[in-house]
């Protein structure tokens, strides 16, 4: 397990506002996917086979807020070589899976979990 956290995720209720919002603000690059309901979010230079291109920042994604996410907030998301294997790890810790493994158009697959604190996190595994 990589553990490693490679992404974040912000929920919204006006996507064309919170596009708005945090374009303007960080000057942050927003792509919209209208056919996923994802706005993909890169926060500095990036190279779009490897994705972030110098340490220190991830990019991230913003989704409309729905009764699907269990969380209230924004998400960080973990690498994980396996989500079904990291579900039961984290069963086993003490931690609540929120979801099943879910696939994200040819590029891998998510997952939710709460941790023993009630936060809500993703898991991420690649295709």
């Amino acid at each position: 397990m990589s553990g490693k956290v490679v992404h974040f995720e912000i929920p919204f209720d006006d996507g064309d506002r919170a596009r708005k919002f945090y374009g303007e603000t960080f000057g942050w690059q927003l792509m919209s996917m209208p056919d996923m309901g994802y706005t993909m979010v890169t926060t500095g230079p990036t190279d779009p086979e490897t994705g972030a291109s110098e340490a220190g920042f991830i990019n991230g994604g913003m989704f409309s807020r729905s009764e699907d996410y269990p969380g209230k907030g924004p998400n960080i998301v973990i690498d994980v070589p396996s989500i079904d294997e990291a579900l039961r790890s984290i069963e086993a810790a003490g931690g609540t899976p929120a979801s099943e493994r879910m696939p994200v158009g040819e590029m891998g697959f998510s997952a939710y979990f709460l941790d023993t604190e009630g936060n809500v996190i993703g898991l991420w595994e690649n295709a």
